[in-house]
């Protein structure tokens, strides 16, 4: 018999206890078929992808509307037992009332956390100024506490990723962002242990969030020993589905060969998956 779907209640909870000690791996995936593929494995929380999610939809990453997000927000958390991290990109508005309203939307899809970005989208001004970055980032914190304030809410300082890879800078950001209500803290695009120990002791004790999405040198227990909280790779594993998707019709394509179906999954792997109930796939105790 499966078990009850897990509560939004139970999943927030479940999730605020791992941002609390030790470190755990948020992989992301893109769709519900991978969501649940992931808690097969295992791991205790999901976060989605931006990027992931577009592609599967043919647009790019940041050209989804905010209706398709929360559409997709809401499928993810039915798709799994586990609690469910939204990429929730710059919170789909410019205006403090704006994201305010978007982040009450995507609470009620029953998320567990989810982040908000200062990157504008803008090449000639890529970040928000720092007060208008943290009148947003209050504005998001608000908008959770009035739901019931137990939706974790990560601030994100994308200076890495827009070509101002300022250490400082973005330190600087990180607390300006917890001083405002932000109850983790993420940086992505730093790698290099100096600056991943320079972040978490900066905005000790608040849990820090590192990207990986590459190749990395660093293992999970390296980068927990730096004091990360909790791991995510953002659109990497989406990437690597399409490499292996990619390959394959390129052969397909250009050689009139099937080798690349070597490697593929067989049908009964994936429909035995897809028939257990999110209940019966296994979640890891804390």
């Amino acid at each position: 018999m499966s078990a009850s779907p897990a509560s939004a209640a139970e999943k927030r909870r479940r999730f605020h206890e791992l941002h609390r000690s030790g470190c755990f791996v948020l992989p992301n995936p893109w769709d519900a078929g991978s969501a649940r593929y992931l808690q097969a494995l295992g791991f205790k929380a999901l976060a989605t992808t931006s990027s992931g999610f577009a592609w599967s939809q043919g647009a790019p990453d940041g050209g989804m509307a905010r209706e398709a997000v929360l559409a997709h927000l809401q499928a993810m958390v039915a798709a799994t037992d586990l609690p469910i991290n939204a990429d929730f990109e710059s919170g789909y508005a410019r205006d403090p009332d704006g994201v305010a309203q978007s982040v009450r939307l995507a609470v009620e899809t029953g998320v567990a956390g989810l982040s908000i970005e200062d990157s504008t989208g803008d090449t000639a001004k890529p970040l928000y100024g720092i007060d208008d970055a943290v009148a947003r980032m209050r504005a998001a914190r608000q908008a959770i506490d009035r739901t019931g304030g137990d939706t974790l809410l990560v601030g994100r300082a994308e200076c890495f990723l827009v070509g101002r890879p300022d250490i400082d800078e973005t330190i600087s950001r990180l607390q300006a962002y917890a001083s405002a209500g932000a109850d983790c803290l993420y940086a992505p695009g730093i790698r290099s242990p100096e600056h991943i120990r320079r972040v978490v002791e900066s905005v000790a004790p608040k849990p820090v969030n590192l990207l990986v999405g590459y190749a990395s040198a660093l293992s999970v227990a390296e980068i927990g020993a730096l004091g990360v909280r909790r791991i995510s790779v953002g659109g990497a594993l989406a990437r690597a589905a399409w490499g292996g998707f990619m390959r394959a019709a390129k052969t397909l394509a250009e050689q009139g060969r099937f080798d690349g179906f070597a490697d593929a999954a067989s049908h009964d792997t994936i429909q035995s998956l897809m028939r257990v109930p999110a209940g019966d796939l296994p979640i890891r105790g804390l």
